[in-house]
C-alpha cells in the first residue's frame, strides 16, 4: 500500500530536522500504539533528505548484539564519508556518545526505534542519555528521534518527574489512526465501488490503523464478506493481535486487565457492572491505571456533567479494533483453541450487524468532529429512565454556544422511533440545553 496522509506530522518532523541542523539539537519523541506507522512516517518524511539518517532499532538482546547493530548501521549509512569508528566501544551508550561527537561537525539524523526496551536491557543508558544530552546538545546539529510503543514506558521515560528523560525531549508527537476522510480515500483507491456497509465493516476492525487497512488492502479484502472471512480465519493474524498487543504492556497482572476489557467490549461500562462480571473485586487501581497509565480505556460522562463527578460514570475501550478483538475472538477463545474458525465465523457474521450500531455511533462522533464547528461532542442520558427512555446518541455543542445538534443513530433505520426521539428530545432541553437552540438529525448508514 502507498503512503497515505501523515502530511502535518512530515512537516513538523522536517521543520524540527531544520532547526536541529541550523541551530543545534532537537530532541523528537513519537508515540502511539503498534501497528499505527511511526516508523514508516519517520522513514518517508526523511527519505530524500540531503542529510544521513541512521536507525536503530531496539530488539530484546544482549547489549553486544545491539553493538554490532548499531555498528554496522554506521558503516551503511556513513561510509562516504570516511567516518572512524573506534574500538573498544563496549556499550550502545558508548556508540551514541561517539554519534555525538561526530554531530559537531556532521548534521545527520539518528533515530533509536522502540527506545522503550532499554528499561529491559539496561536502564542505566536513561540518565548516561540524560547527562550526554544535558553535555552535547548546545554545540552539536544532530536530529534525535526516539520511538516507541509500549504506552506506559514511554509516558514513564519522558512524563514522569523523577525519571532522568523528564523534561528533556523539544518535541512529542503521538500519532494518531488515520481519520475516516483517509480511510474512504484509501477503500475507494482499492474498492471504487465500495458500499457504506464495507465501509462501516473495515473501520469497525481496523479502526484507522495503518498496519491493519494495509492487511486488507493488500490482500484485496475489501468488502464486507472477504473482510469478516478473513478476520475470523485460521490464517488471519489478527486472532492474537490483542494479545501481541496487550501481555508486554501488562505483564504478569494481565489476566485481570483482560477480564475487565472483556467486560467493557460486552456492554458493562459501570464500575459496578464490570466489578460485578468479575466477582465483585476492587477493581478501581485496574481502571485508574487501564486510562491514565496504559491510554486504552476512557471515561465519559453525560454532556455538561461535572469533569470530575464520580456518579453516572461509564467507561469505554478507546481503540477500536481492541473493542472487536475483546467482544469477538477473546471472548470466543475456547473457539479458537479448537480450531473451529467456521463456527467463530458465524457467530461473528449474526452478531455483527447488531455490534456495529454502536460503531456506528463512534463513527459519527468522529466524522463530526472532523468537519469542525463544534466545541463539545458527546451523549446524554439519564440514568434512572434507563437508556431507550433517556439515551441521546449525540450531543454536539456548537462553537457558538448558543446551538446544539441532538442526533440518533440508527444503523436499522426501521429501528426508529421519531416520537420517542423527541420525547427525549424534550427532556434534554428541560435539563440542560433550556437556554440552546436546538437542531435534530437521523444518522443512517446513508449518511456514512
Amino acid at each position: 500500500m502507498k503512503f497515505y496522509n501523515r502530511e502535518q506530522e512530515i512537516a513538523e518532523l522536517r521543520r524540527i530536522a531544520h532547526l536541529s541542523f541550523t541551530i543545534n539539537s532537537r530532541m523528537t519523541v513519537i508515540t502511539g500504539r503498534r501497528r499505527i506507522g511511526k516508523t514508516s512516517l519517520i522513514k518517508h518524511a526523511f527519505k530524500d533528505s540531503s542529510h544521513p539518517m541512521l536507525y536503530f532499532f531496539i530488539a530484546r538482546k544482549a547489549e553486544s548484539a545491539l553493538m554490532d547493530d548499531f555498528v554496522l548501521e554506521i558503516k551503511n549509512k556513513l561510509s562516504h564519508l570516511n567516518i572512524y569508528i573506534p574500538n573498544g566501544l563496549q556499550k550502545p551508550i558508548d556508540v551514541i556518545r561517539h554519534l555525538f561527537e561526530l554531530a559537531r561537525n556532521l548534521r545527520f539524523t539518528l533515530v533509536i526505534d522502540e527506545f522503550q526496551e532499554f528499561l529491559n536491557i539496561n536502564p542505566s543508558l536513561f540518565s548516561d542519555l540524560q547527562n550526554m544530552w544535558d553535555s552535547y546538545r548546545g554545540d552539536t546539529h544532530l536530529n534525535l528521534i526516539l520511538s516507541g510503543s509500549v504506552h506506559s514506558m514511554m509516558k514513564r521515560i519522558f512524563t514522569d518527574a523523577h525519571e532522568p528523560l523528564f523534561g528533556r525531549a523539544d518535541n512529542i508527537i503521538n500519532l494518531k489512526p488515520f481519520k475516516i476522510s483517509v480511510i474512504k480515500e484509501i477503500l475507494r483507491d482499492y474498492n471504487p465501488a465500495y458500499t457504506n456497509d464495507d465501509l462501516l465493516t473495515l473501520y469497525s476492525i481496523a479502526g484507522g490503523v495503518p498496519k491493519y487497512i494495509e492487511v486488507f488492502c493488500d490482500n484485496g479484502y475489501v468488502n464486507h464478506e472477504s473482510i469478516l472471512r478473513f478476520t475470523t480465519s485460521n490464517m488471519s493474524p489478527f486472532i492474537e493481535e490483542g494479545r501481541n498487543l496487550l501481555i508486554t504492556e501488562f505483564g504478569r497482572d494481565y489476566g485481570t486487565y483482560f477480564s475487565i476489557l472483556l467486560a467493557i467490549s460486552q456492554g458493562r461500562t459501570s464500575q459496578s457492572e464490570i466489578s460485578s462480571a468479575l466477582g465483585n473485586i476492587n477493581i478501581g487501581g485496574h481502571l485508574e491505571k487501564l486510562e491514565n497509565v496504559y491510554g486504552i480505556i476512557s471515561k465519559y460522562r453525560p454532556i455538561f456533567a461535572k469533569p470530575g463527578s464520580k456518579n453516572n460514570v461509564r467507561f469505554k475501550i478507546s481503540d477500536i479494533f481492541l473493542n472487536f478483538w475483546f467482544h469477538f475472538i477473546e471472548s470466543n477463545r475456547s473457539m479458537v483453541e479448537l480450531d473451529n474458525y467456521n463456527d467463530l465465523a458465524a457467530l461473528v457474521e449474526a452478531e455483527f450487524p447488531t455490534y456495529t450500531g454502536h460503531t456506528l455511533e463512534h463513527y459519527f462522533r468522529q466524522k463530526l468532529a472532523q468537519e469542525g464547528g463544534f466545541r463539545e461532542i458527546g451523549s446524554w442520558w439519564l440514568p434512572k429512565l434507563g437508556i431507550e427512555a433517556s439515551e441521546i446518541d449525540i450531543v454536539g455543542i456548537k462553537t457558538n454556544n448558543k446551538e446544539a445538534l441532538l442526533a440518533e443513530v440508527k444503523r436499522n433505520i426501521a429501528n426508529y422511533s421519531h416520537k420517542r426521539f423527541m420525547e427525549k428530545v424534550d427532556r434534554i432541553k428541560t435539563s440542560v440545553l433550556a437556554n440552546y437552540q436546538i437542531e435534530t438529525r437521523l444518522f443512517t448508514m446513508e449518511d456514512m
